[in-house]
């Protein structure tokens, strides 16, 4: 048995932020999710912060839900819904595409296009060979359709920060979209540039050897803007680059 067994589970490097809200609406709640919180709580080996507990006893409403779920790494815009209404009508609009939502990526390499959509059908890459990883997406001939929008905002020292528009919404989306076009994303345990850090993270949680080797503690994804429609206009919420990926990009020499 390994030395983080069940009854000594793997070390998560704690979240140094708090949920913000946004934008406060009547009916809904944009709040920025920080980096290594969870969106609602699930049951775990290990306690993790959760957005939707901190929220509902900051504000005392019970009701709140999340319409969407952003992962545990990643940062940024979060709707809570305020009411079994509102829900409802959250949930048509995501059933009909009428949500869009854009991420702002960091990335090894520069591309050589400022825009780009990739329409690559989406799948489990399957066991064997250098896959180790069960849940591991990737553009497959008979996957389920996936198109995602990319532009490049910048470049700088073999990076670039990347601005991601899926227009579907399938498992690992941004990333297996990134890693199929050779643009691994900074601190990505499963389609960065080393196939055998999520299986080590595993083993051993977070562990500073492991975020000096991939740059950073988490991956570099970060839900910069939400817009939908409601109650007669264009509802537009922007949250900034989250400060450690902005001090990340701000330490990198400026010239690509």
């Amino acid at each position: 048995m390994s030395a983080t067994g069940p009854d000594r589970p793997a070390p998560l490097l704690p979240p140094t932020e708090r949920p913000r809200v946004i934008l406060e609406h009547p009916d809904f709640y944009v709040v920025h999710k920080p980096a290594l919180w969870l969106t609602h709580p699930v049951r775990a080996r290990v306690e993790v912060p959760d957005l939707l507990t901190f929220m509902q006893r900051a504000t005392g409403e019970a009701s709140l839900a999340p319409p969407h779920r952003l992962d545990r790494e990643t940062s940024g815009a979060q709707l809570l819904t305020r009411d079994r209404e509102a829900a409802q009508r959250f949930f048509t609009l995501f059933k009909t595409h009428l949500v869009g939502k854009t991420y702002l990526a960091l990335v090894h390499g520069t591309p050589d296009w400022e825009r780009r959509t990739l329409d690559g059908p989406l799948g489990d890459l399957g066991l064997g060979g250098a896959n180790r990883i069960a849940m591991r997406q990737a553009v497959v001939p008979d996957g389920k359709p996936a198109v995602t929008d990319f532009r490049v905002v910048d470049r700088r020292a073999g990076h670039a920060l990347i601005e991601a528009y899926p227009r579907s919404g399938r498992l690992h989306q941004i990333r297996a979209h990134l890693s199929h076009l050779g643009l691994p994303m900074v601190g990505d345990k499963i389609y960065g540039r080393d196939p055998d850090v999520f299986l080590e993270f595993m083993e051993t949680g977070q562990t500073p050897e492991l975020t000096a080797r991939l740059g950073l503690a988490r991956q570099a994804l970060h839900a910069a803007r939400v817009a939908f429609p409601w109650a007669g206009t264009q509802v537009v919420a922007e949250v900034p680059l989250a400060p450690d990926l902005q001090a990340y990009w701000d330490a990198l020499p400026g010239t690509p």
